[in-house]
């Protein structure tokens, strides 16, 4: 290790884990681009279409890209791909310099050596050294002792899975990928399963064990800031001129801490609602899985509202200093009071605010930040619509690389998560059983949402009829307060921005309105979306907060399960889904810890039994389960 770091020192590297097509076990893609040949603000445009088009004249109009339009060949699939596991639109430097990531008991010297001690074989589970004594609500390690991360690493590599590795100023920072939560690794073979969700990826922890986990402070249990307001000499001049004090960052840190290393693995938080409602990862499956994330917030723009959640993950969701402009509309707490709690304690000397340096905190942050014009330290730029947002950036920046087009590299994401296929489910399900349980699908009534080639009827139902943990669900509930007309630049805008650039209005049209006030939780309590089916073999536990969960030998709940490390069966997860006296078990399972009730996982709700409550026999459930989990995946 000591010989690599001399190495590296006078030069500037990144590295990212990109594997070849041999490298990977489900590499057959679908024929997204064969059937697809344009995307025009989430609308999709066939080979058919484009000749049609020609036919009538309109084809340099209408697949424009002042139109918005954008050309999904192979060129941009194959960009998509190598984005997926090395973009990190620059949220290293938050991630190290200011979240300090690598800064704590997990330093690069400890997860190289535990690398290094693999001798090229492959892992699902990273054990890595901690470097210092460590306690974490009731948690404790000491000095020495190998912790479970959940990091995979393929067969060769000596990078983890969605952790890229750069050097510069003097500095190693460690950055997050796509595929670090959407890929895993194939024990067996060593091999990556792309867009398979990385189950036991221990998020909570490992933020938890940063040095300034705080900078994650607006998902995690706050009911006000001012509570942890300990030195009130500790003060700074608010965006309204006024003396405010800002909170002890000690105090902020321990509630923030405790509130992470609740998180079941495989769970993350995104919402910036002061409340830990962590959900699982999902996978990226994503063709015709529309509107994207759980609550479906991601309801338009181009692929379908897919661009607009890439364009989510890689700002606030690793960088939250992103939404610093809407704190006050969005949490009630002043910008400044925002980012001095952010930064106060950054793990890197050159990005820690001080209070006794008589500068407000945003405009010590513009001393720093090395993409001052744009909100948050991420690379990107301004959304059309600031300084307000809107349904298409909910999130207060549009993350691109500069010198590359306004937004190319969400949509060649996009493309390329349209093109994946789940890995082939081996065991073998015959004809009969399937068609029994196709039956069966058909008879129960799930065939009402779950239907079309995606499983899905692209809805998002209300939470009041779906039951499934509530809080969620309403986690964007006043954003529309901060929400300004729906408009993006164009997809052929260069940057940095030109003077004037070309702005498109997104249609919202096609969406239903009571659709769309269910996203964001308008005049309701939000939704949840009706989840596609392809993969389910590859996607246990189930329901967004991931709360059903039953092993292999019958362990339950995420008890049973995740928090033992034993991984969910996806065919007694699935039992436990449709069957109302092993699911009322898991739910048991999950209220007996007392940590998984905290951070609101508890596996409720989506009450459609297919058992002898409503009917059906043993035999007639087995079949469906079997239909499920093999005609949602490829064949052989």
């Amino acid at each position: 290790m000591v010989i690599i770091i001399i190495t590296f020192s006078f030069v500037e590297f990144e590295y990212g884990y990109v594997p070849d097509d041999n490298q990977v076990i489900n590499k057959h893609v679908a024929n997204f681009n064969e059937q697809v040949e344009y995307d025009v603000i989430g609308q999709f445009i066939s080979p058919e279409d484009v000749e049609r088009l020609k036919v009538e004249k309109r084809h340099d109009e209408i697949l424009s890209a002042d139109n918005g339009a954008v050309r999904i060949d192979d060129e941009l699939i194959n960009l998509g791909k190598e984005l997926f596991y090395t973009e990190t639109f620059g949220n290293e430097v938050f991630l190290t310099d200011i979240l300090g990531f690598i800064d704590g008991p997990l330093g690069i010297p400890n997860i190289m050596k535990a690398i290094l001690s693999l001798k090229g074989e492959p892992t699902t589970n990273l054990r890595v050294e901690l470097s210092e004594d460590v306690t974490i609500g009731k948690k404790s390690w000491k000095k020495g002792e190998k912790i479970d991360t959940g990091l995979d690493v393929a067969k060769g590599a000596i990078t983890p899975l969605g952790i890229p590795i750069s050097y510069s100023k003097g500095r190693v920072r460690a950055g997050l990928s796509c595929a670090a939560c959407h890929a895993s690794v194939d024990l067996e073979t060593g091999k990556v399963l792309q867009g398979v969700p990385n189950v036991d990826f221990d998020s909570g922890m490992l933020v938890a064990l940063s040095t300034n986990s705080a900078a994650f402070f607006p998902t995690a249990e706050i009911e006000g800031i001012q509570d942890y307001i300990r030195d009130t000499n500790r003060t700074i001049t608010n965006s309204k001129g006024e003396k405010a004090v800002l909170p002890d960052p000690v105090a902020i840190e321990e509630v923030v801490d405790k509130t992470f290393s609740k998180w079941p693995k495989g769970n993350f938080d995104t919402s910036a609602d002061l409340t830990p409602n962590p959900t699982q990862t999902p996978d990226v499956f994503t063709l015709g899985d529309h509107p994207y994330s759980w609550n479906g917030f991601s309801i338009i723009g181009p692929f379908k509202g897919l661009s607009t959640f890439n364009n989510k993950v890689h700002s606030f969701n690793s960088d939250t200093l992103s939404l610093s402009e809407h704190s006050e509309v969005l949490l009630d707490i002043d910008k400044e009071i925002f980012i001095g709690t952010i930064l106060q304690n950054a793990a890197n000397k050159k990005y820690r605010y001080n209070t006794e340096s008589g500068m407000k905190p945003s405009e010590f942050l513009k001393t720093v930040d090395t993409t001052p014009n744009v909100p948050g330290i991420n690379e990107g730029v301004k959304p059309a619509t600031f300084p307000k947002l809107s349904m298409v950036a909910p999130n207060g920046s549009i993350v691109t690389s500069i010198g590359s087009e306004v937004g190319k590299e969400n949509n060649a994401l996009s493309a390329f998560q349209n093109s994946l296929v789940p890995p082939v489910y081996k065991p073998k399900v015959n004809s009969e059983t399937k068609a029994q349980g196709r039956e069966v699908f058909s008879r129960a009534g799930c065939i009402s949402c779950h239907s079309g080639r995606s499983y899905t009827n692209n809805k998002i139902i209300p939470v009041e009829e779906i039951k499934t943990e509530p809080t969620r669900a309403k986690s964007m509930k006043g954003i529309d307060k901060a929400f300004g007309d729906p408009l993006m630049y164009a997809p052929n805008t260069p940057t940095p921005l030109p003077p004037n650039p070309k702005v498109l209005r997104v249609p919202i049209e096609q969406v239903e309105e009571e659709q769309r006030n269910l996203a964001f939780a308008i005049d309701s309590n939000g939704g949840y979306k009706v989840k596609g089916l392809i993969g389910l073999a590859f996607t246990a536990p189930y329901l967004h907060d991931g709360g059903v969960a039953v092993g292999k030998n019958g362990e339950l709940g995420i008890p049973g399960t995740v928090m033992k490390g034993i991984l969910p069966d996806p065919y007694n997860s699935l039992k436990a889904l449709i069957d109302k006296d092993l699911r009322q078990d898991v739910i048991d399972a999950n209220k007996s810890v007392s940590e998984l009730t905290d951070v609101h996982v508890e596996g409720i709700g989506h009450e459609f039994w297919v058992d002898r409550s409503t009917g059906f026999t043993e035999e007639e459930q087995a079949a469906l389960l079997d239909y499920l989990l093999s005609s949602t995946s490829p064949e052989e």
